[in-house]
């Protein structure tokens, strides 16, 4: 069959505009410079502004466009300020991408639960599971009155399955990111709102050095024999946000090349 000459995208999103958090660096900017690459204007969220700015410049040398716009996702009303001003003055968000998240603040160390101070639940939640309510809180009511969104979060395969290896409380925000999501699909699917999460697995943003090294060595124990990259996760979420996939909502997907199938 001859392809369309006309179509450039497999997934078109020209026209719409998604905002993705935490897309200064890592996931978040794989995932942005994708959906640019795929006609959609992004708009590139992160806590550093200079991290934003940085992942604007990669999409519009690459011929895309990209907006930036600094806010902390775990505050309310700096998110529904930040995303007011700029439906007001550019465009309506029409896909949100929920990508930060951290093991609530700072450096990532693996903890076992009974080692762990309860001073520092909080913070895993107010990242992992606040900054994603707060996010979607800002732009849904828009969604359903123009009967149209698209709404993925980036949770973590430690969300759903049982990791010896310290994580319980940044799995625990991460599991009830996850759990939201399936019951946000159920109540706005009617309005043509979907709402789809990915658990990621092992992702090597930039590896080098000793961490090279680490990374072929767990790349050994994969199926697929290589670490994940942030345009595997930009690539989904390009599918999720698209027309294509209007009948796929309160789903789960395992993106881990094949380290765990459900």
């Amino acid at each position: 069959m001859e392809r369309n000459s006309r179509s450039t995208h497999v997934f078109e999103l020209n026209g719409r505009t998604a905002l993705i958090t935490g897309a200064g660096q890592g996931v978040g900017a794989g995932i942005a410079c994708t959906l640019a690459g795929q006609g959609a204007q992004v708009v590139v969220n992160d806590i550093d502004p200079a991290r934003a700015d940085g992942t604007v410049r990669r999409v519009r040398d690459a011929g895309g466009q990209a907006h930036a716009v600094a806010f902390d996702v775990t505050d309310l009303g700096a998110v529904a300020d930040a995303v007011r001003t700029f439906e007001r003055r550019i465009a309506p968000v029409d896909i949100l991408v929920n990508n930060v998240g951290n093991a609530g603040a700072g450096a990532f160390r693996p903890t076992s639960f009974r080692d762990t101070d309860p001073a520092d639940w909080r913070r895993f939640t107010e990242v992992n599971l606040f900054g994603v309510m707060n996010c979607v809180k800002a732009v849904i009511d828009g969604m359903a009155a123009r009967r149209h969104g698209r709404i993925v979060t980036i949770a973590s395969g430690s969300g759903v399955i049982g990791q010896g290896i310290g994580v319980s409380l940044y799995a625990a925000a991460k599991g009830g990111a996850i759990s939201f999501m399936r019951h946000l699909a159920i109540e706005n699917a009617s309005d043509g709102i979907t709402a789809n999460t990915i658990a990621l697995g092992l992702i090597d943003p930039a590896a080098s050095g000793r961490e090279a090294t680490r990374t072929r060595e767990l790349a050994a124990h994969l199926p697929v024999g290589r670490i994940g990259v942030p345009e595997d996760a930009g690539a989904l979420c390009a599918y999720l946000a698209s027309q294509e996939a209007s009948w796929i909502t309160g789903q789960t997907f395992h993106l881990n090349g094949g380290s765990y199938t459900s």
